[in-house]
């Protein structure tokens, strides 16, 4: 699966959960159940995966989640 099949996939997963689910819950909802989603036709995903950030001299282990 190319960038734009898995990027497709991903919009549709999330707009099903959109239409179903609709606005107004916590972020947290929306990722363990876009997690599931994912994991539920075989796609690998981690959640929350830190990225680091360098700035300067100083090396932060979680800039980003």
């Amino acid at each position: 699966m190319n960038e734009n099949e898995l990027s497709k996939v991903i919009v549709d997963i999330c707009y099903r959960i959109h239409t179903k689910l609709g606005p107004g819950l916590l972020e947290s909802v929306y990722e363990a159940i876009l997690f599931y989603e994912l994991n539920a036709i075989n796609l690998k995903v981690e959640r929350q995966k830190p990225i680091p950030v360098i700035w300067n001299e100083i090396h932060l282990d979680i800039g980003f989640r």
